[in-house]
């Protein structure tokens, strides 16, 4: 494994387990969640170059846009989270109460 493998596999495992055992507030979450989306989007564009394939040239955009979307709906729910219950902690967000 070369070391720029290793360092992205590195540090999408770093945000998993971020993600995994510091769930206090939502924007943690988030921010973990978007270090493992722009680790897997440079991963996949190096991926990409390394094999020089025209097919494969649109994938990471494809991650990108989807990443971006991902972005706008987190914080769109932190904003309504923050507004509704006065902060971000997860241990507030109940799934089966409205």
């Amino acid at each position: 494994m070369s070391p720029t493998h290793f360092a992205f596999s590195t540090a999408f495992a770093l945000a998993l387990t971020g993600l995994a055992f510091h769930r206090t507030h939502l924007l943690s979450a988030l921010l973990c969640l978007e270090g493992m989306m722009l680790s897997l989007f440079i991963a996949l564009s190096l991926w990409a170059l390394q094999l020089d394939s025209t097919n494969l040239s649109s994938a990471p955009m494809l991650l990108l846009a989807f990443s971006a979307c991902e972005a706008s709906t987190g914080l769109a729910i932190l904003v309504a989270t923050a507004r509704t219950h006065g902060n971000d902690r997860l241990q507030n967000l109940n799934l089966l109460q409205c």
